[in-house]
């Protein structure tokens, strides 16, 4: 008869193996202090930011007397009361600027940090995040690019932040986070093309065609995390059909967080937000509606209606 390996099976290992890799992760959850920051651009309303103890990292709108902290000192009524006047520019936190934050929140008792950012395709913020945190030692960081816009990231940074009170270790997370991605979308309808013109989204002639024939767009990102258009309509009814119709294509089957954005637009946002639940019914839930960030209103004007579902959180 064949002796037993001294060792065990290759089950057995593999399952000692398994239950040690196990063991192991749940100790590091026993001991990590995980904090989940996000950029302003994720269009997270300020409740939620205390409800989800996310930490905010403000991007910066620059006019000629004052660089203004996005979220902090400044609202898309000041943006749009300042046009067409003043148009200013946006610019990314300095590195010294992350880094400072980075310790704070290092000072607050954490030592691992999931910071969320907008698409490093529309803005410099995720490599700020990523070059700063190269520069410190006091918090391990994973800079996350949601490759989306506005509430689609915001989702995501509540989704992370929901993940941590859950338990999930860091890298579990992190992990996690990279597999959602594509899961989390936003669409928005524009009331104005003369904001995209004078951003340089569009050239000239294409918004005078387009405010001649009434034509608005809907637009959203793709998995480069770029700026595309969904399609082009006439009229704000026609609009906020065409944006409801392929949201609910995109979120049908599915368990959905939903955020919702408005330039100066309440009304008409809590028209669709009505539309959406009517639509969805209690696969989903929304979670918040709010003000667009002022750096996003100032490449998209009033009248914008945005809705973003985050499938299976």
């Amino acid at each position: 008869m064949d002796r037993p390996d001294s060792d065990g099976t290759e089950s057995e290992r593999t399952d000692l193996d398994k239950k040690e890799s196990e063991r192991t992760e749940k100790e590091k959850m026993s001991t990590e202090k995980i904090a989940v920051m996000v950029d302003s651009g994720c269009d997270i309303a300020p409740e939620c930011i205390e409800k989800y103890g996310l930490w905010l990292l403000p991007l910066h709108i620059d006019y000629p007397e004052k660089a203004y902290l996005d979220g902090v000192d400044i609202d898309p009524q000041m943006v749009y009361d300042r046009y067409p006047k003043d148009y200013p520019k946006t610019s990314t936190p300095s590195l010294q600027e992350v880094i400072d934050k980075l310790g704070e929140i290092a000072d607050a008792g954490f030592d691992k940090v999931i910071a969320v950012c907008i698409s490093s395709g529309l803005s410099g913020t995720w490599n700020a995040v990523r070059l700063a945190s190269l520069q410190q030692e006091r918090v391990e960081v994973f800079a996350y690019d949601t490759r989306n816009i506005s509430v689609a990231s915001g989702l995501l940074g509540i989704w992370a932040s929901h993940k941590v009170s859950q338990g999930l270790s860091f890298s579990e997370i992190c992990r996690a986070l990279e597999e959602k991605t594509f899961s989390s979308k936003v669409m928005f309808y524009m009331d104005s093309l003369e904001y995209l013109k004078r951003g340089g989204r569009i050239g000239t002639v294409t918004s005078m065609i387009g405010q001649a024939l009434k034509i608005r767009p809907i637009i959203s990102c793709n998995k480069q995390g770029i700026y595309y258009t969904v399609s082009l309509i006439r009229g704000l009814k026609k609009g906020k059909q065409k944006l409801l119709s392929e949201m609910v294509k995109f979120c049908k089957g599915h368990r959905v967080w939903l955020g919702l954005g408005h330039g100066a637009a309440a009304e008409e946002l809590q028209e669709m937000a009505e539309m959406v639940i009517e639509e969805l019914g209690s696969s989903a839930e929304i979670l918040y509606g709010k003000q667009i960030a002022a750096t996003l209103a100032l490449n998209t004007g009033p009248g914008l209606i945005g809705v973003a579902a985050l499938l299976d959180p």
